[in-house]
């Protein structure tokens, strides 16, 4: 597997992160089996894991850090902070109470001294970045924590946070953490663009678009509409937004059938093909799921294939709204003009 410079921080990572969402209580629960699966990554080449404290309310990080007993100085280790993990005020958020609080649990959890890559997990509308941004540098300047790193975070928001790091003389963050697939391509108009001027490397998640681009789900035998497993308007299958993903995947199937490979080949391959793009998150539950996409890291998309796709879903195009993680803040009604 070849590796790739993550940002300008001189770190090599692999082209597929293994995301590791999915260990845990929110899909796989057997322990054993999720380390096998872990270690399966790891021995294919794959050096680059991600997790977050709230996956799984602590046990994927738990899960991790059993996996990576032995291991640890061969693996760039990253988590997240942010989301509530606990009822009651500040337990969650950017504060530098929380933050203090939160890595000591994750490197406990994690079973180790130092995280490679810690990242908010979501901006916050409601504090002034320099209060996290000042946190983490007192991370980093204590060893507990490498770099530093953003999720979901819009254009604007990245450059406001480059800024205050420059101003302030403060840790910057030298990753950004966005959706990205064929299907939610938002992200190439703004923030990709915005991430590589400032020299921040990136590691994007949902490269299936939560599991429309596996290859299951198609127009002829669609599931069902909107389950405890999926819920929500991104999984209504009967919303115009979605009926029109169903007739894309169907096409975008044919691709990948002409172009010899699987759908969920093509669709990671997509992403990692971009010159901005450092690594994709990978979320696989089984060992068949990991095996199914292991095969991306070595697939080089012609031009003749990219131009397919983007007749399919034009460059800087998200088909479906409700699979935006951008403006929850910027556009709720009581930031509207109106």
């Amino acid at each position: 597997m070849e590796y790739r410079l993550l940002g300008r921080t001189g770190l090599e990572v692999s082209p597929l992160c293994l995301g590791t969402m999915m260990f845990g209580d929110w899909g796989n629960q057997d322990v054993t089996d999720s380390i096998r699966i872990i270690h399966h990554a790891l021995d294919a080449g794959i050096n680059f894991v991600d997790t977050a404290d709230v996956y799984s309310a602590g046990g994927s990080e738990d899960i991790v850090g059993k996996a990576l007993a032995g291991r640890r100085d061969d693996v760039v280790l990253a988590t997240k902070f942010f989301m509530p993990m606990g009822e009651g005020p500040n337990r969650g958020g950017g504060s530098r109470k929380w933050i203090m609080q939160a890595v000591e649990n994750s490197l406990r959890r994690l079973g180790t001294d130092y995280i490679d890559l810690y990242q908010v997990h979501r901006p916050s509308a409601l504090m002034d970045v320099e209060e996290t941004l000042g946190a983490l540098t007192d991370l980093v300047r204590q060893g507990k924590v490498r770099y530093i790193g953003s999720s979901s975070y819009s254009g604007s928001q990245i450059v406001e946070a480059q800024t205050a790091s420059r101003e302030g003389h403060l840790a910057r963050f030298v990753t950004e953490q966005p959706p990205y697939s064929i299907l939610v391509r938002g992200i190439e108009e703004d923030i990709l663009p915005t991430a590589r001027r400032h020299g921040m490397g990136i590691l994007t998640y949902s490269p299936l678009a939560g599991g429309w681009l596996s290859g299951k789900w198609r127009k002829e035998s669609a599931p069902t509409p909107t389950s405890a497993a999926r819920p929500g308007a991104r999984f209504d299958m009967t919303s115009t937004a979605n009926q029109r993903k169903l007739q894309v995947v169907d096409a975008l199937a044919d691709v990948a059938d002409d172009a010899g490979m699987s759908l969920i080949e093509l669709a990671i391959a997509f992403v990692i093909n971009h010159p901005a793009v450092t690594s994709a998150i990978i979320g696989p539950r089984t060992m068949e799921q990991l095996d199914s996409q292991l095969p991306a890291a070595g697939v080089a998309l012609s031009e003749d294939i990219l131009d397919r796709l983007d007749a399919l879903v034009a460059p800087g195009v998200t088909m479906n709204p409700d699979d935006n993680s951008y403006g929850a803040n910027e556009l709720a009604t009581s930031a509207r003009r109106r």
